[in-house]
């Protein structure tokens, strides 16, 4: 075989390889994120065993601690629905409050919902924002 021929081979696998594995990094990435659920969302199709990201507000009145222990319940963002209890032991970031949106990575276990250590997320208010008042942001 001569040198050109052998370089023209290694190229096309090389180029072969680079696309499939370039594809399964594609299909690796889009099948292992798991979309985010509201309350109600959460309520109508959980199941034993499955892993949920549940998005919300924090409700008010709902936040009780007991050493490492904290239980909260997440309501629906645009009100009106219902909201989850979750028990959840790990970090909980600074910002942590009543009202604040939150991620957390929740299992149903029993007749509740057990958050998973560590994947509590505190969804800060913007700067940036519009105020209440009508005004613009900066």
């Amino acid at each position: 075989m001569t040198p050109p021929r052998k370089r023209k081979i290694r190229l096309i696998a090389a180029l072969t390889s680079a696309v499939v594995l370039a594809g399964a990094l594609v299909y690796t990435s889009f099948t292992a994120a798991s979309p985010a659920v509201t309350p109600t969302q959460l309520l109508a199709r959980a199941q034993p065993g499955q892993t949920y990201q549940l998005t919300g507000t924090v409700a008010p009145g709902s936040i009780h601690r007991a050493g490492n222990a904290l239980d909260f319940s997440v309501a629906d963002r645009a009100g009106g629905g219902r909201s989850v209890s979750v028990a959840y032991t790990g970090a909980v970031p600074d910002a942590f409050r009543e009202g604040r949106e939150v991620i957390v990575s929740v299992h149903r276990q029993g007749p509740g919902f057990v958050g998973d250590s560590g994947s509590l997320i505190t969804k800060c208010p913007s700067k940036f924002a519009a105020a209440k008042t009508g005004s613009k942001p900066y």
